[in-house]
């Protein structure tokens, strides 16, 4: 499993504080109004509105908000608005570092994420800089370990999954991007407790950082979601067990 997966997890097992919840709740809103706008209101019909609002509703998103996401973006409103743009950079040690953002504003989002890199000893590349180390894929990742994990593995694989790695009782299932959703419905149905799904770019290879150079690129990576406008970060990092303990802690 890449070390930018378990530090994923291990912010979701942290949970997230009362003061950002409502910073996430207007990104995901964000994502489901954009992907309304372009695929239609109707979730049975639109895989990517369907990822959305199960992404809201895993980080326990209230569906009045769900609604009035989807409402806005199927009625043509603020979502015509927003721009899709991937922004690529470099943080310490030379890791590679993707970020998709949704805006309004791209010479505000620009601004921002330059500044936010400079301070941190990286800096924000031109387009294809980096994008070539990352692949297209879809990852989910299940809390499991011991023989449930064994059962979790058998049943992604038999469910069409390309790969699955198991670590520290959590298993990270990787699939072709459209395969997402029918990996996820089958292993809902078999009562696996997913506890995420999403589209995501995914290192081909990754790059071990020294301590020191992990947190640097840890507290890159938690400043750039911080913004307003960015909706995921990728990176190559790989960081070791005892920075990821400190970040537990």
């Amino acid at each position: 499993m890449s070390g930018h997966s378990k530090w994923s997890q291990i912010k979701r097992q942290k949970g997230v504080a009362d003061s950002r919840r409502g910073a996430v709740f207007t990104k995901l809103g964000r994502e489901i109004t954009v992907a309304a706008k372009q695929g239609g209101g109707d979730p049975d019909a639109n895989f990517r509105l369907r990822l959305a609002i199960q992404r809201g509703r895993d980080s326990n998103m209230p569906s009045e908000v769900i609604d009035r996401a989807v409402k806005r973006g199927a009625g043509d409103s603020d979502a015509a608005e927003l721009q899709e743009i991937t922004y690529e950079g470099y943080g310490p040690g030379g890791t590679a570092i993707l970020v998709d953002v949704l805006t309004d504003n791209r010479n505000r989002t620009a601004a921002e994420l330059r500044a936010t890199f400079t301070r941190a000893g990286g800096n924000l590349g031109e387009p294809g800089s980096v994008a070539w180390q990352f692949e297209n894929h879809g990852v989910i990742t299940v809390n499991a370990g011991g023989a449930e994990a064994e059962k979790v593995e058998l049943a992604a694989i038999d469910a069409g999954a390309e790969d699955v790695k198991s670590e520290d009782g959590v298993v990270e299932i990787i699939t072709a991007p459209a395969d997402l959703e029918t990996v996820r419905r089958v292993l809902v149905e078999t009562k696996v407790p997913i506890a995420s799904a999403e589209p995501s770019m995914v290192a081909k290879t990754t790059i071990d950082l020294g301590d020191r150079e992990a947190e640097q690129v840890l507290r890159l990576l938690d400043r750039l979601e911080e913004l307003d406008d960015v909706q995921r970060v990728h990176s190559n990092a790989e960081f070791s067990d005892a920075v990821l303990a400190g970040l537990q802690g």
